[in-house]
Parts: C-alpha cells; sequence; structure tokens
C-alpha cells in the first residue's frame, strides 16, 4: 500500500533505528506478492548501508519469526455502505490471526504498533490474543501520533505570525480513539518552546482565541484524513508514514524530553483519567527505555471530560462488536481468511 511504500525507506535509511542493522520481512496478500518483490528490488537498488537483508512472503509465521518490532500497516478496507460494525467485525478475523501468530513466533518483547483502522479496537483484538501468551500487553500501541502531527501543524499554522514552526508546539494530547470522535487538546498541557527554553502556555497565547482552540481547531482535526482524501484522491500516505516512523523512533530509540509528551493510544489497564479499564485510548505519554508512561495529573476541564466521554463510548462500542465476534467463533472458524481479493492487508515487520 501506499502508506508501506512510504515507510519502507524511513526504516531501512536508519532514520528510525539510527546505526542498528535491521532486517525487513513484508508480509503481503498473495495477489500482491509480484508488486512487493519489485519494493524488494527497489530497496536493495538504495543500498542503504543499515539494512542486512528483505525478506518477502505471505505467511505470518515466516513474517513474524522473532520479530523484535512489527508494525500492522494495512486491514480491511471500508467500502462504500459499509457499516462501522461491518468493517470492525471484518478487521477482528484478520487482527485476531495476527495476534494469534505475533504470540506463536515473534521475540517475548516484541513491541507492535498498528496502523490499520479501525486502528485501537485492531489493536485491542492483536493484543487481547497475543496476550494470552508471551507478549504483554504494554508492547502494543495504536497510531494516533499521526493526528497528534496534525494538531502541532494546525497550531504553528495559528500562530505562524509569530514565527513559530509546529516542532516548537509542544504537549498538545490528543484523547481516545483514531476517529472523528477523538479529542484535539491544546489548552490542558500544550505549550510553546521559546528559543531560549522558556515554556508559554498555549491557554495564554490563545486567550483570546479559545473559541477557535475548542471548535475549529478540534475538528479540522478530527476529519483531516477525510479533507485530504478530497483533494487529493487518495489516504493520507506520506504523514502516516512519517506519523508511524517518528511514534517509533521516540517510541524505542530516542524517548522523549523532560516534561515533553506525545500522543499514544496505549492498553488502558489503570483507568487512567477516569476511562473505563480495558480499552486502548490515546493518552499524553513521556518514552523512556523503549517503555510508555501516561502522564498523570493534568487538570482537565469539564468540556475536556465531556470529550473524553464521548470517544470512550465509541471505543466501548467498538469492543463490544470485535469481542461478540472473538466469543461466537471458535479458534478454528477465526481463522478462517477472508478471500484475498476483498483484502488489503500489507504489514512489515523488522529483526533488528
Amino acid at each position: 500500500g501506499n502508506i508501506g511504500y512510504a515507510l519502507l525507506p524511513l526504516l531501512a535509511s536508519g532514520y528510525v533505528f539510527q546505526n542498528q542493522p535491521i532486517s525487513l520481512r513484508l508480509l503481503e496478500i498473495p495477489p500482491a506478492i509480484k508488486s512487493l518483490d519489485g519494493t524488494r528490488m527497489e530497496l536493495l537498488d538504495c543500498a542503504f548501508p543499515s539494512l542486512n537483508d528483505v525478506i518477502c512472503t505471505t505467511d505470518p509465521r515466516v513474517a513474524f519469526d522473532h520479530a523484535d518490532v512489527i508494525i500492522l500497516v494495512g486491514g480491511y478496507p471500508r467500502k462504500k455502505g459499509m457499516a462501522r460494525k461491518d468493517l470492525i467485525r471484518a478487521n477482528t478475523r484478520i487482527f485476531a490471526r495476527m495476534g494469534r501468530a505475533i504470540n506463536d513466533g515473534a521475540s517475548p518483547n516484541a513491541k507492535v504498533l498498528v496502523v490499520a483502522n479501525p486502528a485501537n479496537t485492531n489493536c485491542l483484538v492483536a493484543l487481547k490474543e497475543a496476550a494470552k501468551g508471551r507478549i504483554p500487553s504494554k508492547n502494543f500501541c495504536a497510531l494516533t501520533y499521526l493526528d497528534y502531527q496534525r494538531a502541532k501543524g494546525q497550531i504553528a499554522q495559528r500562530l505562524g505570525g509569530g514565527g513559530v514552526s509546529a516542532d516548537r508546539v509542544k504537549n498538545v494530547i490528543i484523547w481516545g480513539n483514531h476517529s472523528e470522535t477523538q479529542y484535539p487538546d491544546a489548552l490542558t498541557d500544550g505549550y510553546i518552546l521559546g528559543e531560549n527554553g522558556e515554556k508559554v502556555p498555549l491557554r495564554i497565547l490563545l486567550s483570546d482565541d479559545v473559541e477557535w482552540a475548542n471548535n475549529d481547531f478540534v475538528t479540522t482535526v478530527q476529519n483531516r484524513g477525510k479533507a485530504v482524501i478530497e483533494v487529493r484522491g487518495n489516504s493520507s500516505a506520506l504523514s502516516a508514514a512519517m506519523g508511524t516512523a517518528d511514534c517509533l523512533k521516540t517510541w524505542l530509540v530516542t524517548g522523549t524530553k523532560d516534561e515533553e509528551t506525545i500522543s499514544m493510544a496505549v492498553y488502558n489497564d489503570r483507568g487512567y483519567y477516569g476511562v473505563k479499564e480495558g480499552i486502548v485510548f490515546s493518552f499524553p505519554c513521556e518514552c523512556r527505555g523503549g517503555e510508555w508512561f501516561v502522564k498523570e495529573g493534568l487538570e482537565l476541564s469539564e468540556f475536556a471530560r465531556e470529550k473524553l466521554k464521548v470517544t470512550e463510548n465509541e471505543l466501548l462500542e467498538e469492543w463490544e462488536a470485535a469481542k461478540g465476534l472473538l466469543v461466537e467463533n471458535s479458534r478454528t472458524a477465526s481463522e478462517r481468511e477472508i478471500p484475498s481479493t476483498e483484502t488489503n492487508q500489507p504489514r512489515f515487520m523488522s529483526r533488528l
């Protein structure tokens, strides 16, 4: 897919894992394996210094064997007239199978990033299956870093008259689901990092622009993916690949700087901020030593709490739809594959 094609050079070049040598194992559906072989040829022709080898396969057991980092990029696409519940059920079959394959063959400390939509619930399905065995639920994450980057970009543009770059926008938060119910939050903890290291809270900089921060800003970020499709004719690829790469890099390699956070959709095992336990929910996270930690103690406004409840309810509904399918099908039945002509599920693994 387009995201995978844009992502592979970032993985192979050392952008994510720096000087660490890697081997790429690329998982694809049978009808697309020839095209993937062509991508392998291109990767080898680039002569990336950190790239050891590239293996293309249609077998998850080969792809996940001793994998250290797993990126689940593709899933069952939403088709015209398809209800979200049907989309969730179709992807539940795929990601339950992926979760079992990860548990059966990946490294016990494998880290898994889910990009395919509906990302939060796909991640939850995979981790529930993998967590039955060797892989901890804390090793799974769904991509809301893309939304976090979108939010930073919008704020930088809004404050652009002062020469603010997106890189100086810190600690904006994406709460909840990677969907149109997410809550992009500029005011709770966001700030601008000045040239001399001073931190200017966004709630001060936007004190005369709160209406924008609570309305237009929120809806713009929530609907950014749809807006890209309307203009580009295709879904986000370059920005999604960059978000995936930067999320992995921050989570697993560099960590976050002191007092800085990023947004990651992680397994809520402690009921952070009053959100119901047992779902994958995007929170402000700090990263250290290859692990994420939810930043606690932030004071939320009543407006923010209402927004969190909306996106929480959607995630609970999604999980009920997915869980029902997992319960009603036996392991044998749930391993039946959706016909390959109707899927679009390339997945990329890195072995360090």
